[in-house]
């Protein structure tokens, strides 16, 4: 795949580099992890499960804490993937081969890697199950799951990714096929969806919205498509400054939204998506499509709803504030799989991680933790092949924005951040554990103007 646009630089993106490169001098080199993939013995001082963002970036932290041969990470999959970037992907500008690197690059150096999948929790005894029949203690340990995505319960998938005309881009099996139906686009509906459940990037779905109306432009085919959103939700962006500014980039392009709108079955064979009105439950609309983003319904992983470390919901109950396990004191979570009240992306994860790396710290001296999280979340909301709203919040929806401008405003600055140095900093700096999110930077930058 040839990425469609070439990204460039200027003085804000050496800025950023040159404040990245400070993180990056204490960081090291990248080490290849050469430890077994099965567990030496069955007991460590910290267990991670999970090896996402939130799992590798907390055996990190560990490690430095504990000594690597105390730290253990639990996780199957022999690929780690920078998610984030698959908006790109989908929509031509970046390639998927630049998105993923094999676990055994990005888990610390002598942490020792557990290659299997977590079966069951059992906190009360302080161990785990594997499905290689292997049982794990701890003495403190740390769920990083992360989301999983049920395609399944939308009818006539995922079987129907093998047709044409549809792709998602939360999935690393089907992303280019949404690059593939944007090429293949000749006039009709282009439709994207969300779900009625809690999703990983909330601003996802309607990004590339934004970014095949642009690819549209560019090749002469924006007054054949009619570019419809059908989102579950009653709003098109929870933060009010954010909403506004996308609700008139929403009417100066032309886009149909549709609120209450639940994708309930696709018929690919037919190019027909279903919809359910939530507000008026039965009632259905069926839509022809020429192309359809779908992005799937989510929630916690199987092997957490049952687990005594759940809410009712499914999630990993923990604090808010310190991300200690509400009954579990020696229990932690991160990401995706807790019930944190703020959108779920990997700003939030590292932001996080700051948060509980100090936690566990205080935790291992008997001491009561004393940093608190406030919700910091943020997503960069692509609107075009050069363009970015930077949305930062906490968790009461209000504007915690890092930088001295007004970060609404759609920028060419914010898109370089985006596509090139996140995903620098993340492999960099983020996975290695010096990356505690934008709050120092938002001090500097708030000290300079004051």
């Amino acid at each position: 795949m040839v990425p469609l646009v070439a990204v460039v630089s200027g003085p804000r993106a050496q800025l950023f580099a040159c404040l990245l490169r400070l993180g990056t001098q204490q960081a090291g080199p990248l080490q290849l992890h050469t430890g077994a993939s099965h567990a030496a013995r069955n007991h460590y001082e910290v267990l991670v499960l999970g090896g996402g963002s939130g799992g590798i970036t907390m055996a990190a932290r560990m490690k430095r804490k504990v000594g690597a041969e105390n730290v253990a990470v639990v996780e199957p999959s022999e690929r780690h993937f920078y998610q984030p970037i698959w908006t790109l992907v989908g929509a031509g500008a970046k390639q998927l081969s630049s998105s993923g690197r094999p676990m055994a690059s990005v888990i610390p150096s002598g942490v020792e890697w557990i290659k299997a999948r977590v079966t069951e929790l059992n906190p009360d005894k302080n161990c785990i199950h594997t499905d290689n029949d292997e049982q794990i203690s701890y003495r403190y340990l740390i769920i990083a799951l992360g989301i999983q995505l049920h395609y399944e319960k939308i009818k006539g998938l995922p079987e129907g990714f093998a047709h044409p005309k549809i792709g998602s881009n939360y999935s690393v099996k089907t992303v280019e096929k949404t690059w593939k139906a944007l090429q293949d686009f000749k006039e009709g509906n282009a439709v994207f969806t969300f779900p009625n459940t809690p999703v990983k990037c909330a601003g996802a779905p309607q990004k590339i919205m934004y970014l095949s109306e642009a690819y549209f432009r560019k090749t002469g085919k924006r007054s054949k498509a009619n570019i419809i959103f059908n989102t579950s939700l009653g709003a098109i962006f929870g933060v009010k400054k954010y909403a506004d500014a996308l609700q008139e980039i929403i009417r100066e392009r032309n886009l149909t939204v549709n609120y209450k709108q639940n994708l309930i079955e696709v018929r690919a064979d037919k190019q027909e998506a279903v919809f359910e009105n939530l507000d008026k439950p039965g009632e259905t609309q069926v839509i022809s499509y020429e192309m359809l983003h779908v992005t799937p319904p989510m929630g916690p992983p199987d092997v957490l709803k049952t687990s005594p470390v759940a809410d009712a919901a499914g999630w990993v109950d923990v604090d808010k504030e310190t991300l200690q396990h509400k009954r579990y004191p020696n229990v932690f979570g991160i990401g995706d799989c807790t019930n944190l009240p703020t959108s779920k992306t990997a700003a939030a994860v590292a932001a996080q991680s700051g948060i509980l790396d100090r936690t566990i710290s205080l935790i291992m001296k008997n001491q009561t933790p004393t940093k608190k999280y406030d919700g910091y979340t943020s997503c960069p909301l692509v609107t075009g092949y050069n363009r970015v709203i930077l949305a930062e919040f906490d968790y009461k929806a209000e504007p915690l924005e890092t930088f001295p401008f007004d970060q609404s405003k759609e920028r060419l600055s914010m898109y370089v951040m985006k596509a090139d140095l996140m995903p620098f900093l993340y492999w960099n700096m983020m996975l290695r554990g010096y990356w505690g999110g934008p709050a120092i930077l938002r001090k500097l930058f708030h000290l300079g103007m004051s």
